[in-house]
């Protein structure tokens, strides 16, 4: 019996699998437990001090030595301290989106979206993810394997590109002193760019959305109300996170030379699809100089299935021995 989890800021996935079989699966909110491990103990139930083979959880946080302080969590994920409480033969803790470029190798074309087609090659490929934070992985061809290497590529500098995203990072630096892409391409993110359009323009915000966003998960708020043409500054700061998100997409597949393709993951994505497809994300991603041909040649899918990093997790965990 083996154990895989997909660790978020916001929910937390968890599945338990005998010879590949799931046979418990479910959803937590993470900021309902003190640890990781109380969450791991209620969701085994009847299942708790049944000895497990193997686990592997996909982390939101750098994994070091076995260990990971979470990024949006008060948690501290420690191999040893959960392969005791399970118990578990063997643990693995990986980065979440490492989990996710573990995932996205086992996907079907129904699970993608075509943002932009390219031309299908063998090569490396990379992974970004915007959601409660921002992920980015790379999957690099050696030889017939794939190997997936981790980063922390969301806490870079975030790098505007007119003058427009000039006056947000001056806006954002004010504010939180170091702005990382983070920032700008998260959940939050989107926040921080509504409030900058807003202010900038001196918007008299609606009463209607003042109370949407204080009542509802304002992310969520401000992209349906985008997507509706509801309001004026929801609008321009979805197509101000679109192209952001494109340009960084680029950046990743130009530092991976990613021409097996770049997937956009993540809880934002399949949510916010329509902006995605309408042209905005590819020709930001393409603005790369005298890289644009190459840019224009490199596949671009959406990802659309939910459980990608929890299926990469039990993809390893099943080559744990």
């Amino acid at each position: 019996m083996r154990l895989a989890g997909d660790v978020g800021g916001t929910k937390t996935l968890l599945a338990l699998f005998e010879r590949g079989t799931v046979v418990r699966e479910d959803v937590l909110r993470s900021a309902a437990f003190p640890t990781f491990e109380d969450a791991v103990m209620q969701f085994l139930g009847a299942y708790r001090g049944v000895p497990m083979d193997a686990a592997c959880f996909g982390v939101a946080g750098a994994v070091v030595d076995g260990r990971c302080m979470t990024t949006n969590l008060p948690w501290v994920v420690d191999e040893a301290s959960l392969a005791a409480a399970i118990p578990a033969r063997r643990v693995r803790l990986l980065n979440d989106l490492e989990a996710t470029a573990h995932g996205v190798q086992a996907l079907l074309p129904a699970d993608l979206a075509t943002i932009q087609a390219g031309v299908p090659r063998n090569g490396n490929a990379a992974v970004i993810a915007a959601g409660t934070g921002l992920g980015e992985a790379l999957i690099v061809r050696d030889g017939e394997r794939h190997v997936v290497v981790a980063s922390e590529g969301g806490h870079a500098d975030f790098a505007p590109r007119g003058e427009r995203e000039i006056e947000l990072l001056r806006c954002l630096r004010a504010e939180l002193g170091h702005v990382s892409w983070e920032r700008v391409l998260s959940g939050p993110g989107l926040v921080n760019i509504y409030r900058f359009v807003r202010d900038l323009g001196g918007a008299v915000e609606p009463p209607w959305l003042t109370e949407r966003l204080a009542t509802e998960d304002p992310a969520s708020v401000v992209s349906d109300v985008a997507l509706a043409n509801g309001d004026r500054c929801c609008v321009e700061a979805l197509d101000l996170f679109v192209s952001i998100y494109g340009a960084e997409a680029g950046n990743l597949a130009l530092n991976g030379l990613a021409l097996g393709g770049v997937f956009v993951a993540g809880g934002i994505a399949p949510k916010i699809r329509p902006a995605l497809l309408d042209g905005r994300f590819v020709a930001t991603f393409r603005d790369k100089g005298r890289l644009a041909d190459l840019m224009a040649r490199i596949p671009v899918h959406l990802v659309l299935e939910p459980r990608t990093a929890l299926i990469g997790a039990a993809r390893v965990a099943m080559t744990l021995r």
